[in-house]
């Protein structure tokens, strides 16, 4: 396994439950450009979502677990489900800066509300948990918060019907609810949700800002490594990294429209015993 030798110019680790993180991927390249990514997918074992906390609180272990095994210099949690409920369990284990994409998104959402009602939409344990607002309600007491779970949108994402009549009907279905309560700023609170953006910005109707925690994620990681001396100062042209846990054709298929553009290689990491097997 060939690692960076400066701290600065080690990759930045990313991983999300599948697809997803991906739109996080293209947040970070687009703003930080020389930054070395490796990235982790656990599609094997997608969606997130509908898993109990326990669960996801294992899955993150073990996801996190392989990411350390490159040296990476920050992990990025670009999964709205793992940064709910198991950042502290990334943080614990990583012993690196650690970045979620709740607390980035829940900051630009409050920026962008005009009339003080957030909509916030993701996966049943996102939405239970409440993390959103709880993050919202520190920064901004008197926001109002309404939330929507649209579990639906993750498989259509990775199957990649983001045209499809199918997507439009379920956004409506979804969304119907949250037009009744005026809000003005809604937070795709799912990293596969961007790339269903112009169904969900049809079904919530217009004069509603749509808030993509990936971008917002991006620039608290930009600060958080000028925090930290931690940028690439390399003009070299960056080594994007892809692993899944399994079906890595599909992943290269449909992860070129999350990521927008091409990814080249996908490896395949095998899940042994429960957990992430390392690189041998």
């Amino acid at each position: 396994m060939k690692t960076a030798g400066k701290k600065e110019d080690q990759p930045i680790g990313v991983f999300d439950s599948g697809i997803g993180g991906l739109t996080v991927v293209r947040a970070l390249t687009k703003r930080l450009p020389h930054e070395n990514i490796v990235y982790f997918g656990d599609t094997a074992r997608v969606p997130y979502g509908p898993k109990s906390p326990q669960v996801v609180r294992e899955y993150a272990a073990q996801d996190v677990a392989f990411l350390m095994g490159h040296r990476v210099k920050m992990v990025v949690v670009a999964c709205n489900t793992v940064s709910a409920v198991a950042l502290d369990v990334v943080q614990k284990i990583a012993g690196v800066p650690v970045v979620g994409v709740i607390q980035p998104g829940a900051v630009a959402a409050v920026k962008e509300t005009t009339r003080k009602r957030v909509g916030i939409i993701g996966t049943l344990t996102t939405v239970s948990s409440q993390a959103y607002a709880h993050a919202i309600r520190g920064i901004a007491r008197d926001v109002q918060v309404f939330s929507r779970a649209c579990p639906l949108f993750v498989p259509l994402a990775e199957e990649g019907w983001i045209d499809h009549q199918v997507t439009r009907m379920v956004a409506k279905e979804y969304l119907f609810p949250l037009t009744l309560e005026k809000i003005d700023t809604l937070i795709l609170g799912c990293t596969h949700y961007p790339v269903l953006r112009d169904a969900i910005e049809a079904a919530i109707g217009p004069g509603v800002r749509l808030v993509d925690s990936g971008e917002a994620t991006a620039l608290e990681v930009e600060r958080m490594l000028q925090t930290h001396a931690l940028c690439n100062s390399s003009a070299d042209r960056p080594n994007l990294q892809f692993f899944v846990s399994d079906i890595p054709a599909k992943f290269a298929e449909v992860g070129e429209r999350f990521l927008g553009q091409t990814m080249g290689r996908v490896k395949r990491i095998p899940i042994e015993g429960g957990g992430v097997a390392p690189l041998r």
